[in-house]
């Protein structure tokens, strides 16, 4: 149920004019509510960015996302996390 309420949520924000974007672990969910942007990471429940105190893969994740504010698409933007 989060993941389609976050989806949800960020469509409205978005319809604001505020970019959006959500880092998801349940991609089949996810592409049923089609947010604007979200980014697939493939991690156990409960961390999303990795295991605690991984610092790096942590900032490695979230700027990832964080970049994907930059495309504008009238079209949902779906990527998946991909390690280097």
């Amino acid at each position: 149920m989060c993941h389609q309420s976050v989806g949800l949520i960020q469509s409205i924000i978005e319809r604001a004019g505020i970019p959006t974007v959500s880092i998801t672990l349940l991609p089949e969910v996810t592409r049923r509510v089609s947010p604007p942007r979200a980014l697939f990471v493939d991690r156990p429940f409960g961390y999303p960015l990795g295991a605690p105190n991984d610092r790096q893969l942590q900032m490695r994740i979230i700027m990832t996302a964080l970049a994907m504010l930059a495309t504008s698409s009238q079209a949902p933007v779906l990527s998946n996390y991909q390690e280097e």
